[in-house]
Order: C-alpha cells, then sequence, then structure tokens
C-alpha cells in the first residue's frame, strides 16, 4: 500500500516550491533559456506551471475544464506573468485546503492515496520539479543535488510516485528486448523499487512489500544514488546515479518523459 507524506508536508512543499521557482524566473528573466526542458524560455515554463495550477484546481473543485489555449491567452495578456503565476498558486493551495478530507472522485495515476492527499502529492511534486527547470534557467545548467532546497524524505516521496504512479501507465515504455528487472535503492531513504518491464508492459513493486528480495533476479540492473540525486536523475533533470546497465538509462531518457 502507497505510504505517503503528512498532509502539511505537501502544502509546505508546494509553497516552497512555488517560491523558489518565482525567485529564479526572476533572477533568470522570462526570456531565459531552460536547460532542463530544451526548446522552452522562463515565459513558457511559467505559463505552464499556471496552467497545471489552474486546472488541478478546478478539478479539486469539480468545475469544468478550461482550454489550455485560453488560459495561456490570459497569461500572455497579464500585466504581469509572476504575479499571473502567483494567482493561479493561491487559488490552488485555497482550493486544496477547502476541500474536504473525504473529497470523492477519480484520479489519473494508479495506487494513489486518497483523492485530497494525492491532489496535494502531485501538486508539490509538479511545482517541485519545475522549481528545479527555473534554478536551471538561472544557473545555466541543471542543479545539482546538493543545491536543491528539498529533503531526503520528500525526495524518495516523489520517486515512488514516478515509479509506482506513471512509469506502470502504458504511455512510458521502456521496451527491453528481453524481460528485465531494475531494482532503484537510495541510499540514504530506507526505501526501494524493483521495476519489471517487458514488451507486455511495466510494473512496479516497492521493496518493503516483496516477501522476500530473493525474488529479484542475480543479474537485475541496479540504479543508485543518494535519493535526491535519484530524484533528479528520473525525473531527467540530473545525472547523480549510478546504473549498473547504462542502455536501461538510455531506455529510461527516451521512453519516461513526463509532459503535459
Amino acid at each position: 500500500m502507497v505510504t505517503v507524506l503528512e498532509w502539511s508536508a505537501y502544502g509546505e512543499a508546494l509553497g516552497e516550491a512555488g517560491a523558489v521557482l518565482r525567485g529564479n524566473a526572476a533572477s533568470a528573466g522570462l526570456g531565459a533559456s531552460v536547460p532542463t526542458c530544451p526548446g522552452w524560455v522562463v515565459t513558457d515554463l511559467v505559463t505552464h506551471v499556471g496552467l497545471v495550477h489552474r486546472w488541478a484546481a478546478g478539478r479539486i473543485r469539480g468545475e469544468g475544464e478550461r482550454p489550455d489555449a485560453d488560459v495561456e491567452a490570459e497569461a500572455a495578456a497579464s500585466d504581469d506573468l509572476l504575479d499571473w503565476f502567483d494567482d493561479g498558486l493561491v487559488d490552488l493551495l485555497n482550493a486544496l485546503a477547502s476541500a474536504p478530507e473525504e473529497l470523492s472522485g477519480d484520479f489519473f495515476l494508479p495506487d494513489a492515496p486518497p483523492l485530497r492527499l494525492a491532489w496535494a502529492r502531485r501538486m508539490a511534486h509538479e511545482t517541485t520539479i519545475h522549481a528545479v527547470d527555473a534554478m536551471a534557467a538561472r544557473l545555466g545548467r541543471s542543479p545539482q543535488a546538493g543545491e536543491v532546497w528539498f529533503s531526503a524524505a520528500f525526495a524518495a516521496d516523489g520517486l515512488d510516485e514516478l515509479l509506482t504512479g506513471f512509469l506502470p501507465r502504458p504511455r512510458y515504455e521502456l521496451t527491453p528486448a528481453e524481460p528485465d528487472e531494475v531494482l532503484v535503492t537510495p541510499s540514504d531513504v530506507d526505501a526501494g523499487w524493483l521495476v519489471e518491464a517487458s514488451a507486455e508492459g511495466t510494473e512496479t513493486s516497492r521493496v518493503a512489500e516483496l516477501p522476500d528480495l530473493g525474488v529479484v533476479a542475480t543479474d537485475a540492473t541496479t540504479v543508485t544514488g543518494e535519493a535526491r540525486g535519484l530524484y533528479l536523475g528520473l525525473w531527467n533533470r540530473g545525472e547523480e546515479l549510478a546504473c549498473s546497465d547504462p542502455a536501461w538509462l538510455t531506455r529510461w531518457r527516451e521512453g519516461v518523459r513526463v509532459t503535459w
């Protein structure tokens, strides 16, 4: 069963990430390139995150979805894009705070926590990884794990969401020539995940839920590193991880890119 952080931790993480994103976007300038999102400048990044915040707030409140083009036009017409971003973040935080604890409805990731918590978790990590992108725009390179502000525990939570929520979806493909097993283990957090991929799809198990680690093949690929390095690396924002099979990491980079 999925184990997640406390509700308050996600609210704090969302607010912190929003502040980091805004501050770095302002320092870099809206026309600066975003190295971690090829083809984007900071305007594109801020608009995207502001759009996602408004979309999620609407879903939480059970409202109909606005067309992306309308939201993007609103952003382009705003007098100050960063103020527009702030408005969307505040609205999202208010939507989460006002939502009932037993919020009902569907969520797009499998094995998710209760809906209100699932939205808080998703928006905290969505905003965090794009705040990393804003840092990259300011620095002109991907940030190092030691330069980011979030904890190893938060990074491990994001790895869990990525590996058990996003990765099994049909749109992401590792497509090995033969079925393979990959063991992802942070060195500084008591957590781990076994990724089993084949032509039929991908399944992820939490190591703590496996009855016997002997079920892991002796020739399984291993991906290791500190939790924050793994978080950045598997979200394709860094290289601070060690993989025993470079070909697997290449397939990951090509097949597991979470986009809007």
